[in-house]
This record gives C-alpha cells, structure tokens and sequence, in this order.
C-alpha cells in the first residue's frame, strides 16, 4: 500500500477529506520521528512499538573485489508488532 492509498482508505473510514486524512498521517510519521530522534519509545497499544536500536561496527565484504570494509555502528529504527496486530497477520 502507497501513502495515497493510505490517504484514500482513511479518508474513506474515517469519513473526512483527503487533504484531512494527509495532514493526520503527516503528524503522526513527524511524532514518530520526533520520538525517535529523542531516543524515546512510541508505543501504541496494542498496535506495536517504534524504538531506536543500535548495531555494533563490523566488518564486511565488498562481494566484487572480496575487500574487507568496515562498516560504523549506527542507530536504526526498529517496530516490534504488539498482540493484536501479531493475532491478525497469523
């Protein structure tokens, strides 16, 4: 599913204009953002929970040349699925 799609089915469920359904997805991607930025957690129940994690700086392999790189530890976004939404995509 696109970003418009997800524009068009909310707007469609939530009975509000298309331009409404953007600026709601707009925020929430920002708090998202803002939270993990902050290093903080935003967990919605039931739902699941958006974190920050962190890999450790390794080695790799440039799988042309077979040249060792090292690749820097770095911060990623992580999402762990809560209850009810790991029970419906059984």
């Amino acid at each position: 599913m696109t970003k418009a799609q997800l524009i068009t089915n909310i707007a469609k469920e939530a009975r509000v204009s298309k331009s409404m359904a953007e600026s709601v997805i707009n925020s929430f991607t920002a708090a998202v953002k803002n939270a993990l930025k902050k290093d903080d957690k935003l967990t919605l129940s039931g739902f699941g929970t958006f974190s920050l994690g962190r890999r450790k700086a390794r080695i790799g392999r440039n799988p042309k040349t077979g040249e060792e790189l090292k690749i820097p530890a770095r911060k990623v976004a992580r999402f762990k699925a809560g209850k009810l939404l790991r029970n419906v995509v059984k």
